[in-house]
């Protein structure tokens, strides 16, 4: 377990369920019954192994593939069957002039919805928070799975103003048409927001636990029954190329994806029921490096690279022939040492919360513009 713990970091770990369902060797006969199933589809249309029109075609076979965007036509294009939003490319998306109507339309509801007397700053949070309902109820209509919707990352660190906010989005989001239950709450995977997770998971509300980089935060998370959590792979592939000092580290060494293979044997080994859903990817040959996890959330860059390419795509995630991980146990004094040990982790959370938190003020500047035409000189 020492070895597993001081080696790559290993992302999110749910909450065990009390006994294995079955044992290796019969997880390991379903993989390999289903994995025939597949090659018998592929030989009966004329073609040997998992060979299909694209990587993309062949990849939605054995991974569940989710759009990393808030660009409405980019996931109509990829027809991916999840999809994630962040302040990042919801402040994206507001830019695209197509969009227009629907930051009009979230700009007129927080106008219309405030109490009176709110300042600005108040409207404009309304509205903010209106636009990320508005934009997952549209992405809904064409995706048939889940929508996550982020928490304001500038409240990674307060656990009340966090759940007060979740509740809040859910409310707008089903007011805009998209259910409950079709949204993931997104929240950085703070100690603070593996406590939001266990509030809102116990009342239903599945989260994914993201901006997540080690074990520490991975059993966090899974002390916290999260629904979903998202390793990050590229960006813990730039903190190694940095401090090797090289430009480059082949896919099938990179950290990153070193990582969700780890975490995702890990859950394999104890029978966990989370979602793994890879994150963050900086190249194509990523992608493919994991193909077989439960997810991967991929940018439409990307998608469109995977939907060119003509390669055979090989599983390489699935259940694993022997189990080694151990158990660890996770209060928050140990959260918060193994942290510390952890420069990277540490690193790139702080990073995380910190880019998400710029963007979502420049996102914020832009609707205090419209808040203000809209009101004149009536709120200050």
């Amino acid at each position: 377990m020492e070895a597993f713990v001081q080696g790559v970091s290993v992302h999110g770990v749910v909450q065990a369920r009390s006994s294995f369902a079955c044992s290796t060797q019969q997880r390991s006969a379903v993989f390999a019954a289903k994995s025939a199933s597949a090659s018998s589809r592929c030989v009966a249309n004329g073609v040997t192994g998992l060979r299909a029109t694209s990587e993309l075609d062949q990849l939605k076979e054995m991974t569940v593939i989710v759009a990393d965007t808030g660009d409405i036509d980019s996931i109509k294009k990829y027809k991916p069957t999840d999809a994630t939003t962040n302040p990042s490319l919801i402040y994206a998306a507001s830019q695209m002039p197509q969009y227009k109507s629907i930051v009009d339309s979230a700009v007129q509801y927080g106008v219309e919805n405030s109490p009176n007397g709110a300042s600005v700053s108040e409207v404009v949070e309304l509205v903010r928070d209106k636009l990320s309902a508005l934009f997952g109820a549209e992405i809904s209509k064409i995706v048939p799975g889940y929508v996550s919707i982020e928490v304001d990352a500038r409240l990674s660190f307060d656990y009340e103003a966090s759940v007060a906010k979740a509740y809040r989005i859910l409310k707008l989001a089903e007011e805009s048409g998209l259910p409950r239950e079709r949204v993931l709450i997104k929240l950085a995977t703070t100690w603070e927001g593996c406590r939001v997770a266990e509030c809102l998971q116990k009342d239903g509300i599945n989260c994914n636990m993201t901006l997540l980089f080690s074990i520490a935060q991975a059993v966090a998370a899974a002390d916290a029954g999260a629904k979903l959590i998202s390793p990050f792979v590229g960006r813990i592939l730039d903190w190694y190329k940095k401090a090797r000092g090289v430009d480059s580290i082949p896919a099938s060494e990179d950290p990153g994806v070193l990582s969700v293979r780890q975490i995702h044997e890990y859950y394999k080994c104890f029978g966990y029921d989370t979602i793994v859903m890879g994150a963050s990817f900086r190249s194509k040959d990523e992608v493919l490096e994991l193909a077989g996890c439960d997810r991967l959330t991929i940018a439409p860059k990307l998608l469109q690279e995977l939907k060119e390419g003509t390669s055979t795509v090989v599983r390489k995630l699935g259940p694993p022939e022997t189990c080694q991980a151990e158990k660890i146990e996770m209060d928050e004094p140990t959260y918060r040492w193994m942290m510390n040990e952890d420069p990277m982790a540490t690193e790139k959370l702080a990073e995380g919360i910190r880019n998400f938190a710029k963007d979502t003020d420049l996102l914020d500047g832009q609707l205090a513009i419209l808040v203000k035409e809209k009101l004149g000189a009536a709120v200050v």
